[in-house]
Parts: C-alpha cells; structure tokens; sequence
C-alpha cells in the first residue's frame, strides 16, 4: 500500500478502487487525488448552489462526496431531523487535487501541478508497503461467521460497538413501518441502523487494508478529510455519465453466501434470483431511477438495460439492475444529482414520502453514509458509488460507526430483515476484529 502511506502527508485524499472486479463501464482501476489545490465545503441549504459556483470557476477535475443529509434539499418537505453525525463531515465537500495518479493494468500515470512527476514516483517507491498499487487479495473472504443465541455482537480484539437501537426495537420498528406500508403511505423503505464505538482509537489504513481483504469490492474508497476517514467497501454504483450517456445501477435483494459448499452456495444465489419480495423491491427502485433519470434525459432514452442481475461478492450475492438513458442537451453534473439524490436504494417509494419516515423514524443522522463519493472529470464526465459497508471514524472525537438497512415492504419479516442487516456487516466486523 505504498500509494496510501505516501498519500498519508496530505490532510486531504481519496482513493477509488474497483478491487480488481473489471466489471463494465469501469475507467480505472485505482484512482487517488492527494492534496487540495481549492475547494469548496458547504451545508446543506445552499450547498448545490455553492458547488455550481465552484465548479464555474474552476474546469478542472473534481474529487469529493454529497453527504445524505443534502436530502434537506432535493427533498426539502417534511425533513425535521436536527441530530448530527457526530463523525462530522460535511454535507458537501469537493476539492481540486494537488496529484493525481490513475492505475490501470500495470500502467501508472502521474498528473500534477508540479511536475517532477519523476520525483513523485520515486517518493512513492520509498514510502513502506507491499507495493504500488493496491493490498494483495486473498480472493473471496468467507461468509457468515457465528452468532451467540441472543445475536449479538460478540468482541474479539476489536472495540466495543453500541447499537442504536435494540433488537427488539428494532423489530417493533419494522413492524410499524410495515403498517405504514399497509395504510399506502408508502411502498417499499430502506431503513437503517448505526452501531458505534465512543472512544476509540484505530488506524484508519490498516483497517482499511483489513476490510479490503475480508469484503473486496467494485466500488471501494479510502477518503480523508482533515481528521475525518471514509473507509468504504461498496459494491454499488449511483451514477455514471460518460459523454451523453448516464447510468444507475441500483442494488436491492440480498441472500448471504454459504462458504464451504458450493452446491448450497450456488443455490443461494438461484433463489435470490427467483424471489419474489426481492425481484418486487428491486423493480419498484428501477421504477423510481427511471422517474429520476427522465427528469433529465431525452424523452424516450430511458430504459433498463439489465433487470434483475445476480452478482455474487464475498458475504452476499446482490440483485442489481442497470438503467441508462441520454442526457438532454445542456444538463450538466450538478442538474443530475440534484435530479436523482439521494439514491432510490437507500430512500424507497415514493421517495419524498419514505424520507419523511426515514427522519422520523431513524435515530441517527445518515451523515456520508448513503450519500455519494466519486470524481469529476474537466470534460464533465463523473462516476459516484452509493457509500454503504462502510466504516466512518472521527480521529479527534475518537468516533468510530458504520450503518447498516434493508428495504422494507409489506411482505417483510422483521427478523428476517435484522438477519440481512448483521449479514450486509459482515466484512465491517472481520476488519474490526469482530466475530457475529
């Protein structure tokens, strides 16, 4: 991880890594942006506004993330919620790298304001680590691990982690929610639940570099800014634009992995492929992508173009659907966010009606987490992940949390559902040294 520990002098980087997965309409391999030129942070309110401003001025590449509280903005009606997260990032944050460096294959390409780009790489040569590019995999971790009979958590050489909410407040929850569903309030929501640790004290690269191991995943991240860390193995896209061309590829239906037995492992992901609750999630969220991406795209462009994919990942196999459309003439990398955030994955149908219940019921500020990371390009080409299996940690309040939700319809069984949460956690807790 030389790249890491050289990128570690800058206050503020990012690193983006499809983990060695190749999967289409990837660019890259490992994408890192070190040190900030200018940038732009703001609050929710007038944070887009800010970001348009900014990124007038300056045609250049951007690095940064959107936050799931600038939901105050796309879907303003009904949001009450004043908790914070207490790790503390912004609700928008871009920035202009210092250097950048893009791995593909076994080519490395240096771009920098300075330029002895020579100089550059023989700094990362010496920084310690196993080499360039990104930590050694040991291919697909295992799945499931043990669970005592109250299903807990139980500690290994890892902090001690709180949850926010019960198991049986938890379930009494979901069964609320689901009435909610019954009366037509709504017909399917994502939601979600943190667990923290407060004080701690980790090292923010060596649990990233332990989660890259136990859950390697197409759209991983290691972000810092200032005191606080993203360290992110997600397997889900939110939105790409290549040219005129933008795609979602919203995730939603999960069944564990069986390590050990292929037969039975094989047969998991056939049955997530044929359920029916999974399929009627997944296609109510591609229904609400293809609303989103038609407010800005060409009459007629949208389309799914795959409904229903199976992919499989280290813990779980995911059901996943690709939608792309045009974009109309003009739009540009702002107009689009504003039209489709925050992800219909993590909000649910319809969506201004689902983020009411969301900031009712929830008890914790999402903060970054279901929020977006990525990069974009001079030429106004961008890529975000959805931020989900992910760990936030605040060095200097030495806060340390990750969430974890599942989508919510009427047919869902509320054990099931909290089953599906430890499951989504899985990768989290093998970094943090936790056993299930």
């Amino acid at each position: 991880m030389q790249m890491l520990n050289w990128a570690s002098r800058f206050n503020i980087s990012a690193f983006l890594d499809n983990q060695d997965y190749h999967l289409p309409f990837h660019s890259f391999d490992g994408l890192l942006a070190a040190g900030a030129v200018e940038y732009v942070r703001a609050s929710a309110g007038h944070a887009f506004e800010d970001l348009r401003e900014f990124a007038g001025r300056h045609h250049d590449w951007l690095f940064g993330h959107f936050a799931y509280d600038l939901v105050k903005e796309t879907e303003p009606f009904g949001i009450s919620q004043q908790a914070t997260n207490p790790v503390g990032f912004p609700d928008l944050f871009f920035f202009i790298p210092e250097i950048i460096i893009e791995l593909k294959g076994d080519r490395l390409h240096i771009g920098s304001l300075r330029q002895d780009h020579a100089g550059i790489l023989e700094e990362i040569l010496a920084a310690p680590g196993d080499g360039v590019g990104r930590q050694p995999m040991d291919g697909a971790a295992g799945g499931a691990g043990t669970r005592n009979a109250a299903g807990s958590v139980e500690r290994g050489e890892g902090p001690r982690l709180q949850a926010a909410f019960s198991r049986e407040e938890y379930l009494e929850t979901i069964r609320t929610l689901r009435e909610h569903i019954l009366r037509g309030d709504c017909y399917e929501i994502n939601f979600c639940q943190e667990f923290f640790s407060q004080p701690t004290d980790v090292d923010p690269l060596q649990i990233w570099q332990s989660l890259s191991k136990a859950s390697p995943n197409p759209f991983a991240a290691f972000y810092r800014l200032e005191d606080k860390y993203l360290l992110c193995a997600s397997p889900e896209r939110y939105l790409r634009r290549e040219g005129n061309r933008v795609i979602s590829q919203p995730i939603k239906g999960t069944a564990p992995r069986v390590p050990g037995d292929p037969g039975a492992d094989r047969a998991a992901g056939a049955g997530l492929a044929v359920s029916a609750k999974d399929r009627s999630e997944n296609v109510m969220v591609v229904d609400l992508v293809r609303n989103d991406l038609s407010k800005v795209c060409l009459p007629g462009s949208v389309r799914v173009r795959e409904l229903f994919g199976i992919y499989g990942f280290p813990q779980v196999y995911q059901m996943t659907s690709t939608v792309e459309g045009e974009l109309a003439p003009g739009v540009d990398f702002i107009d689009a966010i504003q039209a489709t955030f925050p992800m219909g994955s993590m909000t649910g149908a319809p969506k201004r009606r689902v983020v009411e219940l969301i900031d009712q019921y929830e008890r914790t500020s999402r903060g970054l987490f279901s929020g977006a990371l990525g990069y974009v390009t001079p030429e106004g080409d961008f890529d975000f992940n959805v931020i989900i299996r992910s760990l936030f940690y605040n060095k200097t309040c030495h806060y340390l949390s990750y969430q974890v939700g599942s989508g919510i319809t009427f047919y869902s069984n509320p054990e099931q559902e909290y089953e599906e949460c430890l499951v989504k956690a899985e990768g989290i807790k093998k970094a943090l040294g936790l056993r299930t």
